[in-house]
């Protein structure tokens, strides 16, 4: 049985993998109005199906739109990009009144202090 040092267990993920979701979230100017509207409900996990129900288009537009969104914001796969829908949800919703934007609720989604 191989064992871990804490050291490796402690490495940060990005930096393991050679992967960082973020730089997807500084291409966001890139995609078109339909494309943020459909990678904002990509961050909510609904498959091809739900998506084109919710968006009321095909689902082989919605598999297009995804395919464009994951090589415009630089990612790999649908996952990757619904993890940058996830991050940038505050740039991508505009409904303020949404619980995810940062500060709007109490004790929830807060930004953390610097000290």
């Amino acid at each position: 049985m191989t064992h871990r040092s804490d050291v490796a267990d402690m490495a940060c993920s990005y930096r393991r993998t050679g992967h960082n979701p973020e730089p997807g979230v500084w291409r966001l100017e890139t995609l078109t109005q339909r494309e943020r509207e459909v990678l904002l409900l990509l961050g909510t996990g609904l498959g091809n199906r739900e998506l084109s129900r919710d968006l009321g288009i095909a689902e082989r537009t919605v598999k297009a739109h995804i395919a464009n969104i994951v090589a415009k914001l630089g990612q790999q796969t649908r996952t990757q990009a619904a993890i940058v829908s996830a991050l940038a949800h505050g740039s991508l919703c505009a409904d303020l009144s949404c619980s995810r934007h940062l500060g709007k609720v109490p004790g929830r989604w807060r930004e953390p202090t610097v000290a």
